[in-house]
Formats: structure tokens, sequence, C-alpha cells
């Protein structure tokens, strides 16, 4: 029965709800309707919010099909927190105008170490 995954995606979900709302603050706040204009503070919250987009997806899917396989427990938690803790750190790192390398390139060091996880469990469970 799929249990984990489910937590998790909802708690992604607000997240992404939060990075959208950035973006639309921002445009507001920049006066920006269509594209980022010359605002590089809309254009990080842009790609904040689309990379969030371009990533989460993926890796969401991949632990849940590792989760209806049959996955252990604690394996799934491990993925889900992986990215949660990722995209959490990428978003925040990138977020900053003083930009903290360390904080994106951890923040995605996570996020691939949950799709390679998540892509090998899916694997070796179906050469199994």
């Amino acid at each position: 029965m799929i249990k984990i995954v489910p937590v998790y995606a909802a708690l992604l979900a607000l997240v992404f709800i939060w990075l959208s709302v950035r973006v639309i603050r921002v445009r507001g706040a920049e006066r920006v309707a269509i594209g980022a204009g010359a605002s590089k503070r809309l254009e990080r919250a842009m790609r904040v919010h689309a990379n969030f987009a371009e990533y989460a997806p993926l890796a969401l899917l991949l632990i849940l099909m590792a989760e209806m396989q049959g996955a252990h427990g604690a394996l799934v938690h491990g993925l889900c927190l992986a990215l949660l803790a990722g995209r959490a750190l990428h978003a925040y790192g990138v977020s900053q105008e003083q930009e903290d390398f360390r904080l994106r390139v951890s923040g995605m060091a996570l996020t691939f170490a949950t799709l390679a996880g998540a892509s090998v469990a899916l694997a070796w469970r179906a050469l199994a």
C-alpha cells in the first residue's frame, strides 16, 4: 500500500505554491507582466520556481514507483527527505541576491542523489 510518498508530495506541493506566490508578488513589485523584464530579482524567483517544477515531479514519480514496487519504507522516506531538503536548499540558495553557491550545489546534489537512488532502486527491483 502506498503511504509515504503522498505525504511528501503534499509538502512539496505546498513549497511549489509558496514559490508561485513569491513569483506573483515579485512580478507585482517589479511591475512586470510577462518575462523578467530587466529585473534580476524576478529572474531569480522565476528560475527557482521553474527549477523546482523541472525536478520535483520526476523525482516524486520515480520514488512513487519504487514504493509501488515494494521498496523498504526507510528507503522511500530517505529519498523523499533528500528531495525535500534538496529542493529547499536550492530554492533558498538561488533566491539570495548574494548567492551562496554551497546551498545551490548541495541542493542539486541531494536532488541528483534522489533521482539516482530512486532510479537504481527501480532498476534493481525490476531485474531481481
